[in-house]
């Protein structure tokens, strides 16, 4: 196996950890709670959050060259994700996932 570094190493959990933590929220936070916490726009967000967290993880589990631009783009799809997330309320937790993984996945872009 290609060698990993100890910050894709972290990159990849922060990437694993937000796709959990916004699946999971989405699906039983969100739903239950409904309103703001349901609209299209938001849920739509959180969905795509979770999916390129997920894809952002794969591309460097597989040693994949191409993992700096699908990091690029997680990194602003996480960061737009916590924002609109806290700006909605009630999802500490999210916020704080979806900061994390942007702020490792900007490095492993850089």
């Amino acid at each position: 196996m290609h060698h990993m570094s100890a910050d894709m190493k972290a990159c990849i959990d922060n990437c694993l950890g937000c796709y959990s933590e916004c699946l999971s929220m989405a699906m039983n936070h969100c739903l239950e709670l409904g309103g703001e916490h349901t609209k299209p726009a938001h849920f739509k967000l959180m969905m795509a959050c979770a999916e390129i967290c997920r894809t952002s993880a794969h591309f460097m589990l597989i040693g994949s060259e191409h993992h700096k631009h699908v990091c690029r783009e997680c990194a602003e799809i996480c960061a737009r994700c916590a924002d609109d997330c806290e700006r909605i309320g009630d999802m500490q937790s999210c916020v704080e996932a979806c900061r994390r993984c942007a702020e490792s996945c900007s490095r492993m872009a850089a």
